[in-house]
């Protein structure tokens, strides 16, 4: 299926100008032009669709290329280690998440309605 980059960005759920940007930093193809418009296919959803999945794992734009780079290649290595280091990335950011998560837990128990006094907002985040 052929769409013009208005489709391709809605696609993706992004601006044109996004899709712009990614043809610059080249992680998307500038397709040629087909009477007077560039016409983009399913591959390029497709990729959009990484890029934008790999952004929410939070790898890098540059890493991103990369890893679009390696796709059609052999090195296999490079991309598993791209992968084990985005995955300690996550886990650091998700116990980060989880500490704060008990924080503020601590604070709706410290705040509770039957209790009388300040809320201790400062002391419920400490570890």
């Amino acid at each position: 299926m052929e769409m013009t980059i208005g489709k391709l960005a809605a696609a993706g759920q992004v601006g044109v100008e996004t899709i712009r940007y990614y043809q610059r930093r080249g992680l998307l193809d500038t397709p040629r032009r087909s009477t007077g418009v560039r016409r983009y296919g399913d591959g390029d959803v497709r990729r959009l669709l990484f890029i934008r999945q790999a952004q929410t794992a939070g790898f890098t734009l540059e890493e991103i290329k990369e890893l679009l780079d390696l796709d059609s290649g052999e090195d296999r290595d490079r991309a598993r280690n791209l992968a084990r280091n985005r995955i300690g990335a996550l886990d650091a950011r998700i116990a980060a998440l989880q500490r704060a998560r008990e924080a503020l837990q601590r604070l709706v128990g410290e705040c509770a309605t039957d209790k009388s006094g300040p809320c201790p907002i400062l002391a419920s985040f400490d570890l």
